[in-house]
């Protein structure tokens, strides 16, 4: 089954990179986060090179915080878009600029 999944993702992440455009970091990020992380949190804009993160509490947006780094090297490959930052947000305290 792992080889399965492997092999999806590839799939997925090359559809991505030929169809996306504009919104590639949008729809990369619950490839890169993975699923669990995915259910809690939403990719709710880009601009600049900086994906913008919706979580749902301060302990979260700390969490994800300290895997920055492993997130960026998992969107990068995947993305047509740069992404050289990710900002994490507390869901109900941000805005929405996409």
């Amino acid at each position: 089954m792992r080889h399965a999944s492997s092999t999806l993702k590839k799939i997925f992440a090359e559809t991505l990179r030929q169809q996306a455009g504009d919104d590639a970091p949008l729809l990369a990020w619950p490839l890169a986060c993975g699923a669990k992380i995915a259910e809690k949190t939403s990719a709710i804009g880009y601009a600049d090179g900086v994906l913008t993160v919706e979580v749902p509490d301060a302990t979260w947006q700390h969490q994800l915080q300290g895997l920055h780094q492993q997130y960026l090297v998992a969107l990068n490959p995947i993305s047509t878009r740069p992404v050289n930052a990710i900002k994490f947000v507390v869901k109900g305290r941000s805005e929405r600029s996409r």
